[in-house]
């Protein structure tokens, strides 16, 4: 059965650089109008070299990191601090350059396996409300975060918030994951895009294909960023 289809706002950019910085706009934006009527800005990080653009970005600007909370959408079962793991990314990126206290980011304890991380991941889940903003990126199959095609995505009404991935088709083959029903519990979602491989995956989602990446609902909707190279209307 196909997921209802959110509002997708798409946009479409001449690079990788203009890509990332309307991402690092979006994303100031979203903390500041968070932090005004809340107090706290509640982010999921994606992994991916698209997302990471953003992020050397987002190091350079004076933000009120304390009111930044940190969470992460999936990680692969590595030893931390193991270049492959999406945390490490981030922090090399972009987190351990900025004043952010270390509690209020949230690394999925991958390190301890698919189904251990994934309980204990549920028990961090469990006390975080609704999130601000979800980041996430398009694999060339149409997956998002460590959410294949073919596989469960978790979208279904009570489904669990985190995922034990057993069987990813790419290497690693553990991983866990926030399930679609989690990341879908925000207010909105951007999706940064870049590159060629990615064109055949763009043109399935527009075209209505039931992909992954359609199974994501925020209640204001999907804004969709992709450079020229994605674009399979260019």
């Amino acid at each position: 059965m196909s997921a209802p289809a959110p509002t997708t706002r798409w946009q479409v950019f001449p690079d990788a650089a203009a890509l990332a910085g309307q991402a690092e706009a979006l994303i100031l934006d979203a903390a500041r109008q968070s932090i005004a009527a809340r107090g706290v800005f509640h982010l999921v990080l994606a992994g991916g070299n698209t997302p990471k653009n953003a992020y050397e970005r987002l190091r350079e600007c004076g933000a009120n990191w304390v009111k930044w909370q940190i969470y992460f959408g999936d990680e692969r079962c590595l030893p931390r601090g193991d270049p492959g793991r999406n945390d490490t990314m981030a922090r090399r990126a972009w987190l351990d350059h900025i004043r952010i206290p270390p509690v209020n980011v949230h690394p999925i304890p991958a390190e301890h396996g698919a189904e251990k991380g994934a309980q204990r991941y549920a028990e961090i889940m469990r006390r975080v409300p609704e999130f601000d903003l979800v980041l996430l990126g398009l694999g060339e199959d149409g997956h998002i975060a460590s959410l294949f095609p073919g596989q469960s995505l978790g979208s279904e009404e009570g489904a669990a918030d985190v995922l034990a991935v057993r069987a990813a088709p790419k290497p690693p083959p553990e991983r866990v994951s926030l399930s679609a029903a989690r990341l879908s519990r925000a207010q909105r979602a951007l999706f940064m895009v870049g590159g060629e491989a990615k064109r055949d995956a763009v043109r399935a989602w527009r075209a209505g294909a039931d992909i992954p990446a359609r199974h994501i609902v925020p209640v204001l909707g999907v804004d969709v960023y992709v450079d020229r190279a994605a674009w399979p209307e260019a």
